[in-house]
């Protein structure tokens, strides 16, 4: 979930109880370094990972399913 643009941290937060720090620190160990710089990069300031900074309002959860 944490992979992915549109799922937020606080979504992550009610589904599993991780925090975003834990969740940082999860993907730093399960991913490969440089794999987690670019997911770092690419997450670090994006409004959709953060439910107070969306512009739209989440309606329902996507999951794989």
């Amino acid at each position: 979930m944490a992979w992915q643009d549109r799922t937020t941290f606080d979504t992550i937060f009610e589904l599993y109880g991780l925090t975003e720090n834990q969740v940082k620190k999860k993907m730093r160990t399960l991913l490969k370094k440089s794999s987690f710089k670019l997911w770092r990069k690419r997450v670090q300031g994006k409004a959709t990972k953060h439910k107070k900074k969306l512009t739209h309002k989440v309606i329902r959860f996507q999951g794989p399913w």
